[in-house]
């Protein structure tokens, strides 16, 4: 991914037209004419051989006849010309275009992108609209009106539907900090696009349209960056798009593309919305107000039915009513009419005046526990419409601690009655809808940004001794598959490897024959009243499609009829299939379990997923599933679980109590690490996982492998998310003789940082944080402890036993992924000892390993030991120009410091 040359594109000082025309409605016509009218103030410079001046304007022959380089370049010419264009471009110092020209083949598109190269010359499209820069009145494009001046970025790879939405948009009176049009995107894509906006300080949220995704790691870690920085909101095309790639199992054929790319918006933090107009109104909410905490909405209305609509919607959405406390309930008691609702939705009656409005805020707000407030309104002839927004308005504002109050939505109906209203919350910057359906989706826009932003933040526990034992014990069992050119596990070898993973199995036996299957089963009745069989075949994937099951048998005589009769079957169903005998298990009696399925499969856009659902044989007709990218914490696996309708049933109900959801989450959990570790496993099910309030156990597995890849260790380099990076895991003796554990930082290190802070001196919190403050949010700390593998790292020094923070060094990648900005903090009263040195060698060293090409900080000038340590290491220290109480230090990488074997010159 990379943002350079960016700012050439969308904050040029000068644009040439390369195409530039006088033909009536022709492309190269409409663009001069767009990028001439629309107030940009910079140099403009046409090209056409064919013309000494356009539109009153000289027009040069060539692009080595322009006076300079032009920072942007638009071009419109036929395909065969753009290569050498781009490469003329480049050459003159031009290192930016717009590629308006479609019909490419992949040859000019690579030849085109060849001559770009050398440069880095960025270039936006082939087939594109073009784009729009309204607060430098650029309107390099050939289909758009002139978009209004906001703070809404919009990118779409669809032309056709910018130039709808920016017309309606114009109509709203929306306006947009940059308008672009993707088309191909050949070189610049969506996510270098996330990455520039992320930084963007004109730009408050990020709109996306999108059909295809064309790096996903990428779009990954650009898509988690901006979202930490801004709402990011998407609407993607083709959701019904039936997939192309065939399957050996259950897993596959359920879960749709669509599925996963719902999964990877809601991991990387988007709100994903449906309706085009959507993609505004969610936009207008989330900048609008702060984010809910939960849920749980109070709904004010004076209008029962309007109230009961809104109920209706907020049920359906997964919402919950906030519960009215006793002190609320009689404070309004004492305001409201005494035929009111005393309960949510507070119905304050039809007759409401404004007045009744302003009363019952000012006896909600001072106890108010619900999440967010939606209050309404229908016109009535009894009472202005206009005046109760009024009333409203002027309650949030006078209340005690209005930045304390939970966000407020509005709905007032009707059209005439409620302009006026609708008006003034506008112009107080309080979200107002039209109806009570459009209310209910604006509260679920923040409450569904919250989960985005807490799945954003999460990352998977670290590996354990006990996982290298079992992913060595795994690739054994694969090994063994492999070498015998199988890509299918056997059932046993299957639930061999979940066993490996600390997934619990039933105790599975082979048997060759049919009375080899008696005597095995003679034996489990002793300890069990009923046996299972099934066939064992490495071609027959679904066993029960050819009577290769049969459960609850009470003899070891009905065991062996049985394999005798499915052995017989299978030969007349599927007489290819090679037959290597029976599996014979102990059957798990346990009434009134639930039978889910767990499974993984491989998009092709976002790699290796995760899937939770109903099992059992009407798997496919329930179609009860869900899907989410590893890697896996227990919350994320919750949340999966909870995306199913039955994780309501696994919650309990009447005589049933509810299913150990713990030990569910583990089983997701654990299959995930498997995932990380196993690259070879390309599909998996375990069907049924058996669930109640005793545990799980899996009663049958499939899965499937690329014997290719069985030797290769993870983590798992399709995966879209970088996972816990546990390979650099380390201890470290400091010139004591004490031993420090060094390893990346992770999620659950907050609670670290109290102790941690005490103990830092005023003076070096100062140096760190660059203030004086001590006390820092659960937010503020959230922000270091949670970080995105792809692009950052922290290392954290511990103690011997791992229960006290000593020190943190951290490095920040840019979008480029060549330079990285560094940080250090010991704890005061341990410098000194060497642990500081310890940790940068430690973050040297793997800024190394990622290839990064030079690490540089900024200093206090005034900070003495860690400069001094900063010359030890190779670093070059420098006075910043702009500010003399900062000294900017930079080290080229590689450093060598590994091989030089340096000594420390400083305890830091």
């Amino acid at each position: 991914m990379t943002v350079r040359n960016l700012e050439h594109a969308l904050a040029p000082r000068s644009v040439a037209v390369i195409g530039a025309s006088t033909e009536a409605h022709s492309v190269g016509a409409v663009l001069t004419e767009n990028i001439l009218k629309g107030g940009f103030a910079g140099e403009v410079y046409l090209v056409n051989p064919h013309h000494t001046t356009i539109a009153g304007q000289s027009c040069y022959p060539d692009i080595a006849a322009l006076p300079e380089a032009p920072e942007l370049a638009v071009i419109a010419t036929p395909p065969p010309t753009v290569p050498s264009l781009i490469g003329a471009l480049g050459a003159k110092g031009t290192r930016a275009a717009v590629v308006i020209t479609a019909g490419f083949s992949a040859e000019l598109r690579q030849a085109m992108l060849d001559q770009a190269r050398p440069y880095l010359l960025r270039i936006i499209g082939p087939n594109c609209l073009g784009l729009s820069v309204p607060g430098l009145g650029l309107h390099a494009n050939f289909g758009l009106s002139r978009p209004h001046s906001g703070k809404l970025a919009f990118l779409s790879q669809s032309g056709a539907l910018v130039t709808g939405i920016v017309d309606w948009a114009a109509a709203q009176g929306i306006g947009f900090s940059y308008v672009i049009s993707m088309g191909d995107m050949a070189d610049v894509d969506v996510g270098d696009l996330l990455d520039f906006l992320a930084a963007d300080v004109s730009t408050n949220a990020i709109l996306l349209y999108l059909e295809t995704i064309p790096s996903a790691r990428k779009f990954m870690s650009a898509a988690r960056s901006a979202a930490r920085a801004k709402p990011v909101v998407v609407i993607k095309s083709g959701r019904y798009q039936e997939s192309a790639r065939a399957a050996a199992t259950h897993t596959g054929a359920l879960a749709g593309n669509d599925a996963a790319v719902g999964a990877a918006f809601r991991r990387a933090g988007l709100v994903r919305v449906e309706e085009l107009e959507e993609l505004f109104a969610a936009a207008e909410t989330l900048t609008s107000v702060k984010p809910v905490a939960g849920n749980e909405l109070l709904i004010m209305t004076n209008g029962g039915g309007a109230g009961v609509l809104a109920v209706d919607d907020l049920m359906q959405s997964g919402g919950r009513l906030a519960p009215l406390s006793e002190s609320v309930i009689a404070q309004l008691d004492k305001v409201l009419p005494a035929n009111w609702s005393r309960a949510n939705p507070i119905d304050i009656i039809g007759d409401a005046a404004p007045e009744r409005y302003a009363a019952a805020l000012d006896a909600v707000f001072p106890d108010c526990k619900a999440d967010a407030i939606l209050v309404m309104n229908c016109p009535t002839a009894l009472a202005s419409s206009s005046d109760a927004a009024q009333a409203v308005i002027d309650a949030i504002a006078r209340a005690p601690q209005p930045e304390s109050l939970p966000p407020i939505l509005t709905n007032w109906l009707g059209e005439e009655a409620a302009a006026g209203a609708r008006r003034k919350f506008q112009e107080a910057s309080i979200p107002t809808y039209e109806s009570p359906t459009d209310a209910i989706k604006g509260f679920f826009y923040l409450w569904q940004h919250t989960k985005a932003q807490d799945a954003l933040m999460r990352t998977p526990p670290r590996e354990t001794e006990r996982t290298r034992v079992a992913d060595e014990a795994a690739r054994s069992i694969m090994r063994t598959a492999a070498t015998a050119g199988r890509t299918l596990l056997t059932e046993p070898e299957a639930m061999a490897v979940l066993s490996a993973y600390g997934i619990p199995t039933v105790a599975t036996r082979v048997a060759a024959s049919p009375q080899e299957v008696e005597d095995i089963a003679l034996g489990l009745l002793q300890q069990s009243p009923f046996v299972a069989v099934k066939i064992l075949s490495e071609d027959i994937s679904h066993k029960s499609d050819v009577g290769g099951v049969h459960l609850g048998l009470r003899t070891a005589q009905d065991a062996r009829h049985a394999a005798e009769r499915m052995q017989q079957r299978a030969q007349e169903l599927r007489p290819e299939a090679r037959l290597q005998g029976f599996t014979v298990q102990p059957m798990v009696v346990r009434p009134k379990a639930h039978e889910l399925l767990l499974g993984v499969y491989e998009d092709r856009l976002f790699g290796p997923m995760i899937l939770f659902g109903a099992g059992g044989t009407a798997t496919e007709i329930i179609h009860d599933t869900a899907v989410a990218l590893p890697p896996l914490d227990t919350e994320l696996a919750r949340d999966l679980m909870g995306r199913t309708r039955i994780f309501k049933l696994l919650e309990g109900y009447r005589d049933r109590a509810p299913a150990d959801l713990a030990a569910i989450a583990e089983a997701l959990t654990h299959l995930s690490q498997l995932v990380v570790n196993c690259p070879a496993v390309k599909e998996l099910d375990i069907n049924p996982l058996l669930a109640d309030e005793t545990g799980v156990i899996a009663l049958d597995a499939r899965i499937r492998i690329e014997p290719r890849e069985v030797e290769m260790e993870g983590p798992n380099p399709l995966l879209a998310i970088r996972p816990y990076p546990n390979q650099w895991e380390t201890w470290a003796s400091l010139d004591n003789d004490y031993r420090i554990f060094i390893r990346p930082i992770r999620p659950a290190d907050e609670h670290l940082y109290g102790a941690f802070i005490e103990k830092l001196s005023p003076e070096d919190i100062r140096f760190r944080f660059l203030t004086p403050r001590k006390e820092f949010s659960h937010k503020f700390i959230a922000r270091f402890t949670q970080i995105d593998y792809a692009r950052a790292m922290a290392f954290v020094a511990l103690d011997k036993e791992q229960k006290e923070l000593l020190g943190v060094a951290r490095l920040s990648a840019d979008p480029d992924y060549i330079k990285g900005e560094y940080a250090i903090i010991v704890r005061s009263d341990l410098k000194g000892t060497g642990i500081g040195w310890a940790l940068m060698r430690h973050l040297t060293h793997y800024a190394e390993k990622e290839k990064l090409r030079e690490l540089v900080g900024d200093v206090l000038a005034n900070n003495q030991r860690m400069l001094e340590m900063c010359r030890a290491l190779g670093f070059e220290v420098s006075a910043d120009p702009e500010d003399l109480s900062i000294c900017k230090v930079r080290l080229k990488l590689p450093a060598g410091l590994q091989a030089a074997g340096l000594e420390a010159e400083v305890a830091y």
